[in-house]
């Protein structure tokens, strides 16, 4: 195990966690190491290229603004959404960019942003990820002073070119339960009589002092126990899930892009409000709305949480939510369970698999989203380890083969509804799973490994290109 729950949870903005918060990152990494290693007042020029997905569909996805924003200085998790258009506008009107909000160094976007459609990696000799990214900083001169690659891999997570030719060999995190299976989480689990979610909180624990995991603060809870602070920051990281839900159940109006997509969260849960008490399936229109909720949110580069990126941050969400309006006795403890099973699962895709659409579709994505809150579901209704690998596992089963095809480059269509879709498809599984009671053919890991290779066997096209699929064959209007 080398992924904590509050990587894979992270506080960011939308609309894309690999195209917008991982570029974001990779910017102000790439900053702040030309401030450890030069004078910031010698950087006469930037260059950034583009290849790939992030070239393909960059613009759809906000990632020119994110680069801006990173080489200023901002972070998703901390960067405010309400100022990012001004930010944005007073660079593009004075041809000024202040690295590290310090030192001016002339930046256009037409000038010094490039992206590079017809070239899917920064090396066409060594194919690697397809959301690869390289930084030049100039001196007067024209001479490179630094250059660094990166790729976005995926749900936020960057890697430097260095890393990322290097990740087999990365060390691993010290915890007291490691795994790297579904076989051997549930193994370790029953041989320390651990529910997923006891096991996973004990690892938590023991990555407190790591510094490199960036953590919501939490209230109140500075002084307590490690258990404590973890779960803090678990409730802190849903209450801001909760905040996203709430702004989109109330927020109208047309999303950003050009396809003049409505929102329709506000409109659908009015409905429900004035007629859900006579429909039997009001329960379930909820949570396609709350999920529909986040991801117009998301898609109007909103605060939110990537679960386990930002194209699928309704899911998670969405399943919690019905949880604690639906479920009798649900509490805060629920959730805390249901976050650390959730997470326990994502990290198997994350370490096993991919999380990224540009990689292996949007089964990645939506599909191990619906996994994890299928799995967590179950946690937190008192299912056991087996009911919830058995959850996680059909869950996928039937997202496999999803491709990742937005109309645009935009986060929006069939991305929002397909949201709402997956949490639905999450509930399914998590009920099909605790009703049965002779075990099952596929084990998770099958799946897994299935949904992997599925995804490298996919054509490029079809994975956050758009390509083919949707995006090609709907006129945008």
């Amino acid at each position: 195990m080398n992924t904590s729950l509050f990587e894979l949870f992270k506080i960011g903005i939308g609309p894309s966690s690999s195209h917008t918060v991982g570029p974001m990152r990779a910017a102000l990494r790439f900053a702040q190491t030309l401030d450890r290693r030069f004078e910031l007042a010698d950087i006469a020029g930037l260059i950034v290229d583009l290849y790939g997905s992030l070239a393909l569909t960059g613009l759809g996805h906000g990632t020119n603004r994110a680069i801006l924003l990173g080489l200023t200085g901002e972070a998703p998790d901390t960067v405010d959404p309400a100022v990012i258009d001004a930010e944005l506008e007073a660079i593009r009107a004075t041809g000024t960019l202040y690295l590290l909000d310090r030192e001016p160094v002339p930046f256009t976007e037409q000038e010094h942003l490039h992206f590079h459609r017809e070239q899917m990696y920064p090396d066409p000799e060594e194919p690697t990820h397809p959301n690869g990214m390289r930084f030049r900083a100039l001196l007067a001169d024209g001479s490179v002073i630094l250059e660094e690659v990166f790729y976005s891999i995926g749900g936020g997570f960057i890697l430097s070119a260095e890393e990322f030719a290097s990740q087999q060999d990365a060390a691993t995190r010290s915890v007291p339960f490691p795994f790297s299976s579904a076989a051997e989480l549930l193994s370790v689990s029953a041989k320390n009589r651990l529910t997923i979610a006891e096991l996973l909180l004990a690892n938590e624990v023991a990555l407190l002092d790591d510094v490199s995991i960036r953590r919501p603060p939490a209230e109140n809870v500075s002084n307590g126990t490690p258990e404590e602070r973890v779960k803090a920051g678990i409730l802190a990281i849903w209450r801001t899930m909760e905040a996203c839900t709430e702004l989109g159940l109330k927020t109208e109006g047309i999303l950003p892009g050009g396809l003049r997509v409505r929102r329709r969260a506000p409109r659908l849960a009015h409905r429900l409000e004035t007629e859900g008490a006579k429909d039997p399936l009001a329960a379930m229109d909820w949570v396609t709305v709350y999920a529909m909720a986040v991801n117009e949110e998301n898609a109007a580069g909103g605060r939110v949480v990537t679960a386990p990126t930002n194209g699928a941050a309704g899911v998670i969400p969405a399943i919690a939510h019905y949880y604690m309006r639906f479920i009798e006795g649900a509490d805060d403890e629920g959730i805390v369970c249901y976050f650390l099973t959730a997470a326990a699962i994502g990290i198997l895709y994350k370490e096993n698999a991919s999380i990224s659409g540009a990689e292996v579709g949007c089964q990645g994505e939506v599909g191990v989203a619906c996994s994890m809150a299928a799995g967590g579901l179950v946690a937190a209704l008192g299912g056991n380890n087996d009911q919830v690998e058995h959850a996680a596992e059909i869950a996928m089963e039937h997202n496999l083969g999803m491709t990742c095809d937005p109309i645009g480059g935009l986060v929006q269509i069939p991305c929002i509804e397909r949201n709402g879709m997956g949490a639905v498809k999450a509930i399914n599984a998590a009920r099909m799973a605790m009703h049965e009671t002779e075990g099952h053919k596929l084990s998770l890991d099958q799946v897994i490994a299935t949904m992997y290779q599925t995804g490298l066997d996919m054509q490029s096209r079809y994975k956050e290109t758009s390509l083919a699929g949707l995006a090609l064959n709907v006129i945008e209007c």
